[in-house]
């Protein structure tokens, strides 16, 4: 794994570009959520949405979460990069996995969307969207303060 020390600022910029493509999709498509639910199902608004929740999903948040996952773990596997004994990474890691908990949840509710099924008001959307927001100020904070 030595190999990866001189790699090292490369791999952390790619893994910063790839958080930036995963949350700007995290927090976009909960809003696309909002604007379908006011349009009726078979409408043209409404299979527009479709279209552009589907490939905002599969075109962006999944293969940015992807990358963020790779190049994430090559930090982590980078000798000196991060001191697994220390708890902010612990804590990082942790809000890492809820954020893919609600990318897992924002696919379900996409497919949802996509067979005229939703279940939730647009506010349930509109708390929803909030939610990656607050994991990501928490991931920052623990990167950039190490609390502990």
């Amino acid at each position: 794994m030595d190999a990866l020390i001189p790699l090292y600022p490369w791999i952390k910029a790619l893994h910063i570009i790839a958080v930036i493509a995963w949350m700007a999709g995290m927090l976009y498509l909960p809003r696309l959520f909002v604007y379908h639910c006011d349009a009726a199902p078979g409408t043209p608004a409404s299979e527009t949405f479709k279209t552009m929740e589907r490939k905002l999903l599969r075109a962006i948040i999944n293969p940015a979460m992807i990358a963020t996952f790779l190049f994430g773990g090559l930090l982590l596997a980078t000798p000196g990069a991060v001191d697994c004994s220390e708890g902010w990474i612990w804590g990082k890691l942790a809000a890492v996995a809820a954020l893919a908990a609600v990318h897992g949840l924002l696919a379900r509710y996409r497919k949802d969307f996509a067979a005229d099924r939703n279940r939730h008001p647009a506010r349930f959307y509109r708390i929803l969207n909030e939610v990656p927001t607050v994991l990501m100020i928490v991931i920052v904070i623990l990167v950039v303060v190490k609390p502990f």
